[in-house]
C-alpha cells in the first residue's frame, strides 16, 4: 500500500480552484464594455460594423442607456477589446464572465426577432429621412441658407443609417465596410461643400430668405418628430431603436436650431444666425462620417 498522503499533488485532491478555473482563451464568455461617447446609431453600426469581422463573437447586446456593450463570445477577449478601442468612443473592458452555450443562443434568437420586427420601421425612417434630405437640400439651395443644406445633410446621415442597418442583412464584414466607407465619403465631401460655402458667403456676403428658412424647418421638425413616434414603441427594444431614439431626438433640437436662426435672420436682417447653424451641424456632421471612415473590416 502505497504511503502518499497525496499532499505532493500526484492525486485527484491536489485539484483546487486554480486548476478547475477555465482558461481565458477557451470557453464561452460575456464581455461587458463601457462605451461613453455611443450615443446615435452610427456609433452603434460602428461597433457592429467593426466587430462584425471577428468569428469568435456569437452575438452582441447594447444597453444605450448605460453606454454598454456586452459582447457574447468564445476565447479570448484582447482583439475585440482593440477593435473598440481603435473606435476612438472610449471605448473600456469592465469584466469578463462564463456564460453557458443555452444563454448565447438565446441572446442570438432575441436579437434575430428584434431585427425582424424593427425592420419594416427601418424602411419607414429611411424613406422619410431620404425624403427630407432632397427637400431640405433643394430648399437650403433656393434659400441660400447653410443651415438648411446642413440640416439636410444630418438627415443625410440618418438616412445612411437605417439604410446600411437593412443592407447590413447577410453581407459580409468587408462589403458592410465598403458600403459604409461609400456612405462616409459622400457625407464628408457634402459636410466639406458646406463648411466651403458658409465661408465663401461669410466672406461675400449672403441673403438667405428666413421664411423658407422657418417653413421648411418646421416641416423637418414634423418629420423627426413622426420618426420619434414610429420609433416609440420599439425605443426599449432593439440596439438600433434605441438608438434611432436618441439620434431622432437630438435631430429636433437641430430643426428647432434652424427655425430659431430663420428667426433671428428675419429679426436681424442678418445673415449671421444662418452661418452659425450651417457650421455647427456642418461640424457634426463631419464628425460622424470621419468616424465611419475609420472604420475596418
Amino acid at each position: 500500500m502505497s504511503s502518499c498522503d497525496k499532499s505532493c499533488g500526484c492525486g485527484p485532491a491536489s485539484a483546487g480552484p486554480e486548476a478547475a478555473a477555465k482558461p481565458l482563451n477557451e470557453g464561452t464568455w460575456i464581455s461587458k464594455f463601457s462605451v461613453p461617447k455611443m450615443d446615435c446609431p452610427s456609433e452603434e453600426r460602428m461597433i457592429r460594423l467593426a466587430l462584425n469581422g471577428l468569428q469568435e463573437i456569437a452575438s452582441l447586446s447594447f444597453d444605450l442607456s448605460g453606454r454598454q456593450v456586452s459582447v457574447f463570445h468564445e476565447g479570448a477577449v484582447e482583439q475585440i477589446a482593440t477593435k473598440l478601442e481603435s473606435l476612438g468612443l472610449g471605448a473600456r473592458l469592465l469584466d469578463t464572465q462564463p456564460i453557458s452555450p443555452e444563454s448565447v443562443s438565446a441572446n442570438s434568437a432575441n436579437e434575430e426577432q428584434n431585427a425582424s420586427k424593427e425592420a419594416s420601421t427601418l424602411k419607414i425612417l429611411l424613406g422619410i429621412n431620404g425624403a427630407m434630405f432632397l427637400a431640405e437640400m433643394s430648399a437650403g439651395l433656393i434659400a441660400q441658407s447653410t443651415g438648411l443644406i446642413a440640416d439636410s445633410l444630418d438627415m443625410f446621415a440618418d438616412a445612411a443609417v437605417y439604410g446600411l442597418a437593412l443592407f447590413a442583412v447577410g453581407r459580409s464584414a468587408g462589403m458592410q465596410v465598403r458600403a459604409a466607407h461609400l456612405a462616409g465619403m459622400f457625407q464628408i465631401i457634402l459636410a466639406l461643400g458646406v463648411l466651403l460655402e458658409v465661408a465663401r458667403r461669410f466672406l461675400y456676403g449672403s441673403e438667405p430668405e428666413s421664411m423658407l428658412m422657418m417653413g421648411i424647418g418646421a416641416v423637418a421638425l414634423v418629420a423627426n418628430v413622426t420618426c420619434l413616434w414610429l420609433i416609440y414603441s420599439h425605443r426599449e427594444g432593439g440596439a438600433h431603436m434605441k438608438a434611432s431614439w436618441i439620434f431622432s431626438a437630438n435631430d429636433v433640437i437641430a430643426n428647432v436650431g434652424v427655425i430659431a436662426a430663420g428667426a433671428l435672420v428675419a429679426w436681424t436682417g442678418s445673415p449671421y444666425p444662418d452661418l452659425v447653424i450651417g457650421t455647427v451641424v456642418g461640424l457634426i456632421v463631419l464628425n460622424g462620417a470621419r468616424r465611419i471612415l475609420a472604420l475596418k473590416a
